[in-house]
């Protein structure tokens, strides 16, 4: 039976809900000093905001070494009655010290994975349930060659869904190359992130042929400016077939980004992009992303 595992364990598809498909509650890089997410009172605030705004499920990208607090998230999951499910998984290089990536060489990454995945993150005995990898900026260097195959190897072993953050929406067509091609992953078991801040048509629609689902995750940062055109590549996917691929998220990764702290939140998923997508492709259709896709991308018969 396919099953999403979530940090209170395995749930059927369609008991997520409306899911944000890819967020942070806590998360924490050398890249971001001072910008930490790690505050539980504010993950727990920041859930209930989701909540009351209509959501259900949030999947959490952060990864392993990162600051991801896999020990409160079941209580927060309790506390507000947002189902969450975690993620094992390695960064970019730049996210983590020398050593302790360094730790992890010599084929011991896909066994921490595959630990994660099914037996449970060191001591608090909650299951992740996707890996998270990264790509470059259009390329993919020798640790995220490293990492996607240790993420490859992992799928192998129990099923699990391996979610890319594409460096601002680069190099989706080498990611699918190497996880669906040389690396046999099949393409619905890849979730390729950030498309949105790389508005290419032709790019999207060559990724989206692949199999692979394609997040439209997080509104525009400052230097981002793609907002605008968000709804038009959901359209132009929807309108060449594709319109079934597709996943939302808020991708929240400083603190002053989340609702709570006066920035969009996982509320402005809801608030604002399901309405502005609505007016694109119909409400029909972003309902379906909403509460049907994730649970498609993220479920899985896991061995």
């Amino acid at each position: 039976m396919t099953r999403v595992r979530t940090v209170l364990g395995d749930v059927r598809p369609a008991e997520l809900g409306v899911c944000d498909a890819h967020d942070h509650l806590f998360l924490r890089s050398p890249r971001l000093p001072g910008q930490e997410l790690d505050d539980v009172p504010a993950a727990r605030a920041e859930l209930a905001a989701f909540r009351a705004a209509g959501g259900a499920a949030v999947v959490q990208w952060t990864p392993y070494g990162m600051g991801r607090r896999a020990e409160e998230l079941p209580a927060l999951s309790r506390a507000t009655g947002v189902r969450i499910v975690c993620a094992t998984g390695l960064h970019q290089a730049v996210h983590y010290e020398p050593g302790l990536t360094a730790r992890l060489r010599g084929g011991k990454l896909a066994g921490l994975f595959v630990s994660e995945l099914t037996e449970g993150i060191g001591t608090t005995g909650v299951r992740a349930g996707l890996i998270k990898v990264a790509g470059g900026f259009h390329g993919l260097d020798a640790h995220a060659r490293w990492t996607m195959a240790a993420a490859a190897e992992a799928h192998h072993a129990t099923g699990a869904p391996i979610a890319v953050h594409l460096e601002l929406g680069t190099g989706a067509l080498d990611v699918v190359d190497l996880l669906c091609g040389e690396l046999a992953v099949p393409g619905e078991r890849v979730i390729l992130g950030h498309l949105n801040r790389s508005p290419d048509p032709v790019v999207h629609r060559q990724a989206a042929a692949s199999g692979c689902w394609l997040a439209f995750d997080g509104p525009s940062r400052a230097h981002h400016a793609t907002d605008w055109r968000m709804p038009e590549a959901v359209r132009a996917l929807a309108e060449a077939g594709f319109g079934d691929r597709l996943l939302l998220g808020g991708d929240t990764v400083t603190a002053g980004a989340r609702s709570v702290d006066g920035g969009p939140g996982m509320p402005h998923l809801l608030r604002r992009v399901r309405q502005r997508l609505a007016q694109e492709v119909g409400a029909e259709l972003v309902e379906r992303v909403l509460t049907e896709h994730p649970g498609r991308a993220f479920g899985t018969r896991w061995t």
